[in-house]
C-alpha cells in the first residue's frame, strides 16, 4: 500500500488533464500538495474540490519559468513544512507546426515551457533535497521524445527532458534523490477530446491496444515513483502508452 502521509509534494500544470490526477492520486494517500499553474480558473476550482475530501492543498498562480517565484515558493514550503519530497513536473505547452512553418517564437516558448522549466524547478528544489537526503523527482515527458510529425520544437524539448532526467540522476544519486521520467502516449485529456473525430479514430487505430489510455494510468505510474517502493529506481522513463513505442501496431 503506498503512503504519502507527512510528504510534500510540488506538481506543475497541475490546473487539469494529467496534472490534477496526479493531484488528487497523491493527496488521496495522505500527500501535502503545492500545485502550480497559470490558469487560476482551473486550479482553484481543482483546489476547492481536494480540500473538500480533505486534502491538504495550497496553490499558487505562477509560472515554471519564473526563477524568483519557483526559488521564493521552495523557500516557504521548507519554512512551513520542513521539506520538499517530491517535484512533478508536469506543466507543458505545444505549439505544434511543420518545422519550416514553426516561428522563431513558438520554438522558443516551447523549449521554455518544456525543457528550461523542469530545469529551473529541479534546480530550486534540489538544494533542499540534498539537505534532507531524500527526494522524488518525476519528468512528464510524452512519447513524442522519440520523434513526431509536425511537433520538431515538443518532440526535441521532450527528447532533451530524457537527457536531463538522465544526467540529474546520475548527480543526485550520491544524495538518495530518485529522478526517473514518465512518458504518456495517447491519452483521454482535455486536449485530445477537442481533436476532430477522424483524427481521434486514426490515431486510437494505431494503438497497439486499440484504445486511449487515462489520465488515471499516468497518475498511478507517477505515484510508484514517487513511493518509497521505488527506492533502487532512477534515471528511467516509464512510457505509459498502451505499446506505441515499441512501434505501429498492425492496421
Amino acid at each position: 500500500m503506498i503512503n504519502f502521509k507527512d510528504k510534500t509534494a510540488i506538481i506543475t500544470g497541475a490546473g487539469q488533464g494529467i496534472g490534477a490526477a496526479i493531484a488528487a492520486y497523491l493527496g488521496q494517500q495522505g500527500c501535502r500538495l503545492v500545485l502550480i499553474d497559470v490558469d487560476e480558473d482551473s486550479l482553484f476550482k481543482l483546489s476547492r474540490s481536494l480540500e473538500s475530501e480533505g486534502v491538504s492543498v495550497s496553490p499558487y498562480i505562477g509560472s515554471v519559468t519564473d526563477e524568483p517565484f519557483l526559488n521564493e515558493l521552495a523557500q516557504d514550503i521548507v519554512n512551513n513544512w520542513g521539506n520538499i519530497h517530491i517535484l512533478v513536473n508536469n506543466a507543458g505547452i505545444i505549439k505544434d507546426n511543420l518545422v519550416h512553418k514553426i516561428s522563431n517564437e513558438d520554438w522558443d516558448a516551447v523549449l521554455d515551457v518544456n525543457l528550461k522549466g523542469p530545469f529551473l524547478c529541479c534546480k530550486a528544489v534540489t538544494k533542499f533535497m540534498k539537505e534532507n537526503n531524500y527526494g522524488k523527482i518525476i519528468n512528464i515527458i510524452s512519447r513524442a521524445w522519440l520523434g513526431n510529425i509536425g511537433q520538431s520544437n515538443y518532440s526535441a524539448s521532450k527528447g532533451g527532458l530524457v537527457s536531463l532526467t538522465r544526467t540529474l540522476a546520475l548527480e543526485l544519486a550520491k544524495f538518495q534523490i530518485n529522478v526517473n521520467g514518465v512518458a504518456p502516449g495517447l491519452i483521454d485529456t482535455p486536449m485530445t477530446q477537442k481533436l476532430p473525430d477522424k483524427v481521434k479514430e486514426k490515431l486510437i487505430n494505431m494503438q497497439p491496444t486499440g484504445k486511449m489510455g487515462s489520465v488515471n494510468d499516468i497518475a498511478a505510474a507517477v505515484g510508484f515513483l514517487a513511493s518509497d517502493q521505488a527506492d533502487f529506481i532512477t534515471g528511467q522513463i516509464l512510457h505509459v502508452d498502451g505499446g506505441k513505442s515499441c512501434g505501429l501496431s498492425s492496421l
